[in-house]
């Protein structure tokens, strides 16, 4: 099979969807798909030393812009299709042109601009939903990461059940593996923290729906009175949530709360399998990559039942509610039974095993194969 996929939408800090894409090209190589990737210019050598076999293209300047992009995708994608001799196109982050001439499988990745509308924007919302709704409409095939976010996806705005493909995300255990308590250490002084000085961990870009304003309450709740309190340290992008700083300032000064901002990537399993707990009471999520990635290095999870989290953790992690009452009670409880703690670590490692990008890598060539039979 020759496939294009379009990489333009991937932003310059490379987040959750540039992560996606980089991790499933080599997979669809090693699958023996036929790669055309368009990309942007700064993309070009990253793009060509992550999967060698494929053939790059470089997508014109202006695309680096939202709406300059949106306009090439309609017009400067379906002339590359042609050029380029493929028999399907895979557009990975929701919106796709509408005249592509061949077989058009769209990733969508999350639900909430539906489920939690609250959470976004009102423009990003509106922009997403309606690239949702032309998706579904008209995409021979539909790549989804759980099927939480089918069902969600299906239930606002429909489509057949043929046309969806769970694909759940894969964890580069390259990166993401338990490690020593020498890096553990090390990575607790790059934080500034004591070599032995424990610490809730969250890790994620902060947006409304991460919900970070109300673990930092639960946490204070849960460890204020107690004699030697861990940290919380919130790593991952500053994001848009204007309620963590009220949050952060309103902690007693006894307690100790560490913004890092993003860490070195190096950093990630000491900083993850070195948390007492790492906490992620999340709002909804389409997959939920930072939970997997936690388990990956034994971690002690916490996190919500919301929409695909279940469907990632499993048994292998602890579970609480979205409101500050029950992640305060759920942090308590853990903290007073490592041996609770050490059991879901242990658990969450082999758990996070099951999850691969060679199966996403599958389930992805699958939809390929179903959209053809479908044109």
């Amino acid at each position: 099979m020759r496939l294009l996929l379009d990489a333009t939408a991937i932003p310059a800090d490379r987040g959750g969807v540039g992560r996606y894409v980089d991790a499933l090209l080599p997979a669809l190589a090693e699958q023996g798909v036929d790669l055309v990737v368009v990309c942007q210019a700064r993309d070009a050598s990253v793009t060509s030393e992550i999967v060698p076999s494929a053939e790059i293209a470089v997508a014109p300047a202006l695309t680096s812009g939202r709406p300059a992009r949106m306009t090439w995708e309609q017009v400067g994608l379906p002339r590359l299709v042609r050029g380029t001799g493929v028999q399907v196109l895979h557009s990975p982050h929701y919106t796709m042109p509408r005249l592509a001439g061949v077989p058009v499988v769209v990733t969508l990745h999350d639900a909430t601009f539906y489920s939690h509308p609250e959470l976004h924007s009102p423009l990003k919302g509106r922009f997403f939903r309606a690239a949702i709704r032309t998706a579904v409409r008209r995409a021979a095939g539909l790549v989804v990461p759980s099927a939480a976010t089918r069902d969600e996806v299906r239930r606002f705005v429909g489509g057949t059940e043929d046309q969806y493909q769970v694909a759940h995300h894969g964890v580069d255990t390259s990166l993401f593996r338990p490690v020593g308590d020498a890096e553990r250490s090390r990575v607790r002084g790059s934080l500034g923290l004591g070599p032995e000085q424990e610490y809730v961990g969250f890790l994620g870009t902060l947006e409304p729906r991460k919900n970070v304003p109300a673990l930092v309450r639960a946490w204070v709740a849960a460890v204020a009175h107690t004699p030697d309190p861990p940290a919380l340290v919130l790593a991952g992008g500053r994001g848009w949530d204007d309620a963590v700083e009220p949050a952060v300032r309103a902690v007693p000064a006894h307690l100790q709360v560490l913004r890092t901002g993003y860490l070195p990537l190096g950093d990630l399993a000491g900083f993850l399998g070195g948390a007492r707990i790492v906490a992620y009471p999340s709002l909804g999520e389409g997959f939920g990559l930072p939970v997997l990635e936690a388990m990956a290095c034994g971690a002690a999870v916490l996190t919500t039942r919301e929409l695909s989290l279940p469907e990632v953790g499993g048994d292998a992690v602890a579970y609480c509610g979205t409101d500050e009452e029950s992640i305060a009670s759920s942090l308590r409880e853990m903290l007073d039974d490592p041996a609770r703690c050490t059991v879901l670590a242990a658990d969450a490692v082999e758990r996070a095993a099951g999850f691969t990008w060679a199966a996403a890598a599958s389930a992805h060539v699958a939809a390929y194969e179903r959209a053809l039979h479908r044109e």
